[in-house]
């Protein structure tokens, strides 16, 4: 059964669907360009990809019923975007590295740094826009009104005990 939804003010209500229709914009651009790049070719490579799936599923789950578990649920898909962005950089960040390291062995410290994240095959920044898109996630359920309900039942009113 699903909790009543308190209101919220009309400006509030419209700003919150502006954040959803730009997250929602931000993973159809970045999944049609990452399966139009290729972005296919290991299991590491289809994490943002299969994130971005789930993304649609709890988005779509959300719309249908805006209840506290819906809200819970876009939360922590939206902190594994971010999870899977750093984790992006790590991945990019070696590959380019290793590429540099192979066209030149001589590089080390800085050098190597500075070179592998000016590299554009594979752009060691890119996975950023994972974590910008699970930041406007988490942004959207900042304060939603199907959490206000829950503050109370965890004994919790912004972090501080009743």
């Amino acid at each position: 059964m699903s909790q009543p939804v308190l209101a919220e003010s009309a400006p509030l209500s419209a700003l919150r669907r502006f954040l959803l229709a730009i997250l929602l914009l931000g993973m159809i651009g970045t999944g049609a360009e990452l399966l139009l790049l290729g972005h296919t070719e290991g299991w590491r490579q289809w994490i943002p990809l299969a994130l971005k799936g789930l993304g649609f599923g709890v988005l779509g789950w959300h719309f249908a019923e805006r209840g506290p578990r819906s809200t819970r649920a876009v939360r922590a898909t939206m902190m594994a975007f971010i999870a899977a962005g750093f984790a992006g950089f790590y991945y990019h960040f070696q590959g380019s590295a290793e590429f540099k390291l192979e066209s030149n062995p001589s590089l080390a410290g800085w050098s190597l740094f500075w070179e592998a994240v000016r590299s554009k095959n594979p752009p060691s920044l890119a996975p950023g826009v994972m974590i910008q898109l699970g930041l406007l996630g988490l942004v959207y359920t900042y304060r939603h009104p199907a959490l206000a309900g829950t503050a109370k039942k965890q004994n919790f009113n912004h972090g501080e005990p009743e």
